[in-house]
């Protein structure tokens, strides 16, 4: 998953998160393969974290440059 295109959408990865927590949550796999899947929920966890940080970031961006655009705009009418 270190290629941004193989990486799944947020909405993707929730959806596969929680196919994964259902399929440990049943407790019907061996061992190894639970390793794996909780592997892969940590993964998916962690992608999913980066790419809300990312979403923050931007809204508090574009909160920023739209506050300094009203400043602007209401001090060019006064």
């Amino acid at each position: 998953m270190t290629d941004s295109s193989k990486q799944p959408s947020f909405e993707q990865a929730l959806q596969q998160l929680e196919q994964l927590v259902n399929e440990l949550e049943q407790g019907d796999l061996p061992l190894e393969e639970s390793l794996k899947k909780f592997e892969q929920a940590i993964a998916l966890s962690r992608a999913s974290q980066a790419q809300l940080q990312q979403a923050e970031h931007k809204v508090k961006l574009l909160i920023e440059q739209n506050g300094e655009q009203q400043l602007q705009s209401q001090e060019a009418n006064e």
